[in-house]
């Protein structure tokens, strides 16, 4: 029996860990927190995911809140100024709905059902030298955690990395008592062209059906305001006041909210950043990460944990086609360029959205607010980025994907 050892114990780490366990390795998963640990910190994600990844989780019968979880049914994308003038306004249900749970519900399940199907979890900060005694007895171990002294293993990849600092400082919020729409519930866009984002969903938390809002604040601007936050009732009264300000459109729906804990708040930064994909041990012997530990995107698209879902299927069908073979450099560089086909679509959707919006990408969006089926289009690319290309990123063949969209007179 193969012998696998994951560093990290997230929507990646876990994943993957059951479905190896699953497929009869022997996998030992290494977290630096306990399950109650998770359950009773703060927020680390807004983790929505979508139709793709979310079947990679069912299909091994992870998906254990499709019952109780409020489903994202569509996407609702607008832009405006701050006295309220509307530049974009388009709407339209998705082929299938997302979903966001809590991860500090999602990653406590998750470790007892790895432990549940024979998996081995170690508690455990594991740095360089601990890392070293796993490389040592294992066939392979994956870092699936960028945090401490792992993440500097992975050197940066310029050629692939577009930007070198953060672009926005991320506020999250999780509350109760938004209004609800009236029409479908929707991953909400909001956009206040060089000031920042709103981004909105509901999602599944320790307290039950809630919202998350994502404020993407551009770094120096008038948004970026959070050091004033002292409290956690200071970052609900300063995200209340940042709606209001700066997407007045949204702000009815938020009339009333409150946190849903006061660990419900998170705010940081985010550099944008491809790794290459082989750490390289003090020994010499090698270990392979995985997700964001490599292709690390800001959240303003909500692609995170929908990458992580998609980094362990594709390692998944890696490592069982690989057999017996020694999972030596070539082959940890070929898994990675396997991830990396569709990974690189993610990141460049992503970085997209953090530059001014190019003049091809405001047409498209103008033009769904005319034809429902263009906006559907759009709105499903969310579940899989890889589609927008070609015409999101090309004017001539922007002009093409909306003349295909149209209705013959």
């Amino acid at each position: 029996m193969r012998k696998i050892t994951i560093i990290g114990a997230g929507q990646a780490g876990l994943h993957l860990g059951i479905g190896l366990v699953s497929k009869g390795f022997d996998v030992t998963v290494v977290s630096n927190r306990t399950g109650e640990q998770i359950a009773n910190g703060k927020v680390m994600s807004s983790q929505s995911m979508y139709d793709m990844a979310i079947g990679y989780e069912r299909e091994l019968g992870l998906s254990m809140w499709d019952d109780v979880c409020p489903p994202i049914e569509g996407v609702h994308m607008r832009a405006g100024l701050s006295d309220g003038t509307k530049l974009i306004d388009w709407r339209s249900r998705m082929g299938a709905n997302g979903q966001s749970v809590d991860q500090r519900i999602k990653m406590p399940r998750w470790m007892d059902e790895f432990q549940r199907r024979g998996g081995k979890l170690v508690i455990q900060e594991a740095g360089i030298l601990e890392t070293e005694e796993y490389a040592k007895d294992s066939d392979l171990v994956l870092v699936a955690t960028g945090k401490g002294e792992l993440g500097k293993l992975f050197e940066r990849d310029a050629e692939r990395s577009v930007f070198d600092r953060p672009m926005r400082t991320i506020a999250l919020t999780y509350v109760h008592g938004m209004k609800a729409r009236d029409d479908f519930s929707a991953l909400n866009i909001s956009i206040n062209p060089g000031i920042g984002e709103y981004v909105n969903f509901p999602a599944m938390t320790h307290t039950g059906p809630c919202d998350i809002i994502n404020l993407e604040c551009i770094e120096g601007g008038p948004m970026d305001r959070w050091s004033e936050a002292k409290t956690p009732a200071d970052h609900l009264a300063l995200t209340v006041e940042l709606i209001r300000e700066f997407f007045p459109w949204e702000a009815p729906r938020c009339e009333n909210l409150r946190l849903t804990d006061d660990n419900g708040i998170l705010v940081g930064r985010v550099t944008p950043t491809v790794r290459k994909p082989v750490g390289v041990l003090p020994s010499g012997r090698q270990v392979l990460g995985m997700a964001d530990v490599l292709v690390l995107n800001d959240p303003i698209t909500g692609q995170g944990s929908n990458n992580a879902a998609k980094c362990v299927n594709v390692y998944m069908k890696s490592i069982l086609e690989h057999g017996d073979a020694a999972f030596d450099t070539a082959w940890m560089q070929d898994t990675f360029e396997r991830y990396w086909d569709y990974a690189q679509w993610v990141a460049r959707f992503t970085n997209t959205h953090l530059l001014p919006p190019p003049p091809q990408v405001m047409k498209v969006f103008g033009a769904c607010g005319q034809n429902p089926a263009l906006a559907a289009r759009v709105a499903n690319a969310f579940d899989d980025p890889k589609g927008l290309a070609p015409w999101y990123y090309d004017p001539v063949e922007a002009d093409r994907f909306i003349e295909s969209f149209a209705v013959p007179a």
